[in-house]
């Protein structure tokens, strides 16, 4: 029969996405606390130099990941296609992700030039997404970043983004 551990480290390999601390508790039957020092036993293991993988908090959860220096081997494996995003998708990315909820009109705004063909492309590839509309003429679609945002640039949740110069 597996520990604690062992099952900690099962459902987190068996998730496609983060799981959150209350999930865990729920799914292990520990309280907080008791995940807590769970989480740190298990963070300390995978440390070890002969590990492929790491504990990381992502999106309001925790995720198994591939060490980045197995990274390039596990892609050739999965088939993974590594992607660069545009200097101008970038922009509209930031954008967003600091001043979500945010129209295309207030994105070209900012920006001073059309956006369509960006937001086009990050909403393909899952990093933005609309969250509503705006309450204005011709209700316009708002956008706001996705989990996925989160899990690619390694971010626990918006406040983790790094402060705006002024």
């Amino acid at each position: 029969m597996l520990d604690r551990l062992g099952l900690l480290e099962a459902v987190l390999f068996a998730a496609a996405e983060p799981v959150s601390d209350a999930k865990l508790c729920d799914i292990l039957g520990v309280s907080q606390s008791d995940l807590e020092r769970l989480l740190a036993d298990y963070q300390e293991l995978l440390l070890k130099p002969l590990r492929g993988i790491m504990l990381r908090a992502v999106a309001g959860g925790w995720q198994l990941v591939t060490k980045p220096e197995a990274r390039e081997s596990v892609s050739q494996l999965a088939g993974q296609k590594r992607y660069r995003l545009s200097k101008p998708a970038l922009e509209v990315l930031a954008i967003v992700a600091y001043r979500q909820p945010i129209t295309r009109l207030e994105i070209e705004e900012l920006r001073g030039v059309k956006c369509e063909r960006s937001l086009l492309t990050l909403i393909e590839r899952n990093l933005i997404c609309e969250v509503g509309r705006k309450e204005a003429i011709g209700r316009p679609i708002l956008y706001g970043t996705t989990d996925t945002f989160l899990e690619q640039f390694n971010l626990y949740s918006l406040k983790d983004l790094p402060p705006t110069r002024p």
